[in-house]
């Protein structure tokens, strides 16, 4: 479902309202708090505290302590994995608006910087929401039946990963057997192969019954699966990547996120290169894609008419299947906003 442009812009309008900008380096073990006033640019109030509930509870004493009020608070971090959910989620519950941003636009946006430490990295975040209010958006923590699907596909990545080491390594011992005569290792291994197939199959089983639950989770689900090429995990990561299709307004913004889209690179008549895509983007939803892709131009007629076509043309596999990965994005989210399944349209020879 696209986002709508007149909430974005009401949320950029509070943002720019704010007055108390809180920048919070996250670790493990602590917050490094930095608050800076909008009247007193550049003059911080730095705080350290425990990653807990009761650490989090002491920064509201703090503001008081100092006579902010939270709603003219904006609290900033970057993405730090798991060691900030529990934070994003008390900030939520607590109704404090708050902003996530990923740590390489942060390091770019402040240009060539000398030092580093925790206190000095939250002083930077606390500079980068001020500077940056009018644009940037406020974070929207996922439901839970967002974050246990999210948590069951990482549990099943592990496995796999589990899974192909445990294939390469029996192929090593498949060779010594034949000189050694040992049998009992590869029987072994093929035991823990077979574990690690249920382990897997279950983690999909479980996700399936966790999508079952939400309505509208559940027909995005399979409204997604309705593009050929988009399978029960792809499906499964978008829902989560994409917060059930509310956190990006259209296919093209995803597949920059994903790290497909093409772009352009070229200035004046000096310097003219090929269009390619981004090495920034997630990386994991990119290979996820192109092996969607890969079976889509195999059984999707018009995709495998698309792939020939431009494989004649003397275009490589990598770029074509790219092409392809834009196009499962595309549909995908064209499905979504109609919330109708994908229909393929064939050519007639009206003739």
């Amino acid at each position: 479902m696209a986002t709508n442009p007149v909430k974005n812009l009401n949320i950029m309008n509070k943002l720019i309202k704010k007055k108390t900008f809180i920048g919070v380096d996250i670790s493990k073990d602590t917050l490094d708090l930095a608050l800076m006033e909008e009247e007193t640019y550049g003059s911080f109030s730095d705080k350290r505290i425990q990653n807990s509930i009761k650490g989090f509870d002491s920064i509201l004493q703090w503001l008081e302590e100092q006579n902010k009020n939270l709603q003219d608070c904006v609290f900033c971090m970057e993405h730090t994995g798991t060691y900030g959910l529990l934070f994003f989620a008390w900030l939520s519950q607590i109704g404090i608006d708050y902003c996530v941003e990923p740590g390489i636009q942060i390091k770019r946006s402040l240009g060539m910087v000398r030092g580093k430490n925790d206190k000095i990295d939250a002083r930077r975040l606390a500079d980068y929401i001020y500077t940056n209010r009018a644009k940037v958006k406020t974070f929207n923590l996922p439901s839970t039946l967002i974050l246990q699907i999210k948590q069951l596909l990482t549990y099943r990545d592990q496995i796999i990963r589990i899974r192909t080491s445990l294939k390469n390594s029996l192929k090593s011992h498949m060779q010594y057997q034949k000189i050694s005569g040992l049998k009992s290792i590869t029987d072994q291994i093929n035991n823990q192969i077979e574990q690690q197939n249920k382990l897997v199959e279950n983690s999909e089983n479980q996700i399936i019954e966790l999508i079952q639950n939400d309505p509208q989770v559940k027909k995005n689900f399979e409204l997604a699966k309705s593009v050929k090429g988009i399978g029960l995990v792809i499906a499964a990561f978008m829902l989560v990547s994409t917060n059930n299709f509310t956190s990006f307004e259209n296919g093209r913004k995803y597949a920059c996120y994903s790290g497909i889209a093409p772009f352009e690179y070229d200035s004046g008549t000096s310097i003219k290169l090929k269009t390619r895509v981004s090495h920034f983007g997630n990386r994991t939803i990119k290979t996820l894609l192109s092996n969607g892709a890969n079976s889509a131009s195999k059984f999707d007629p018009q995709l495998r008419a698309y792939y020939n076509r431009k494989k004649a043309e003397g275009k490589e596999h990598k770029l074509i299947i790219n092409s392809i990965s834009c196009k499962l994005v595309n549909r995908v989210f064209a499905v979504i906003k109609r919330q109708t399944p994908y229909t393929s349209i064939y050519e007639h020879n009206f003739a």
